[in-house]
């Protein structure tokens, strides 16, 4: 059984759709077992941005799903991280969870197993390749394996549309305003992230290790 977790953060919804769909493709698989699991929101985010509507309805559709946490990710055999972009990295919440795997660096945990990047920004050029890219920094410190979706394996990407998705890993653009969901082609992609990383997982083969 090949363990795949997906664990992400999500302010206005926007990544949360990308992770469903990451999930969907991870457990199209036989024999691939999924947890999905959010990271946990700063206290001066939440109240900074409470008295938003898109922000409060996006925080009570993901209330039911579980905090990420340390044993998560020593229990998954490869594992999908959503972040939406600031500035060109991936946001506080999610530096501050991979911030606090100082234990798994020391004993190894995720060496060798795969991971993929998937993100949103409000604007085509917001930073979406970037995000992925920087996000790799301490990913790589942490022994993973990066694996990207590439042109062969992922047409939506070969469009002049603008679109989301990237060789680098999937992505979508939510519009100045917020108001635009994931398309069909973006989603593709997403599940295309999720099957490719289950696949690498399971012929990498881990085996987890002890200190």
């Amino acid at each position: 059984m090949t363990k795949i977790l997906v664990t992400f953060y999500s302010s206005y919804g926007h990544v949360h759709r990308l992770a469903e769909a990451v999930a969907e493709g991870a457990a199209s698989g036989d024999g691939t077992e999924v947890r999905v699991r959010r990271i946990a929101e700063l206290p001066a985010a939440e109240e900074a941005m409470a008295a938003q509507e898109g922000y409060r309805s996006a925080q009570e559709a993901m209330a039911s799903i579980e905090r990420a946490s340390l044993d998560d990710l020593r229990w998954a055999d490869g594992v999908c991280w959503g972040t939406p972009t600031r500035f060109g990295n991936m946001a506080a919440q999610v530096k501050q969870f991979v911030d606090s795997l100082g234990p798994l660096w020391q004993d190894g945990s995720l060496e060798d197993k795969p991971a993929g990047v998937f993100t949103s920004t409000n604007t085509i050029h917001g930073g979406q390749e970037s995000t992925i890219l920087t996000s790799l920094v301490p990913l790589l410190h942490l022994g993973m394996i990066f694996v990207g979706t590439p042109y062969g394996q992922n047409e939506p990407i070969m469009t002049a549309e603008g679109i989301g998705g990237t060789p680098y890993g999937p992505s979508t653009v939510a519009g100045p305003d917020g108001s635009r969901t994931p398309s069909p082609a973006e989603l593709e992609v997403c599940r295309n992230l999720g099957r490719r990383v289950a696949r690498v997982a399971t012929a990498l083969g881990v085996e987890p290790r002890t200190a």
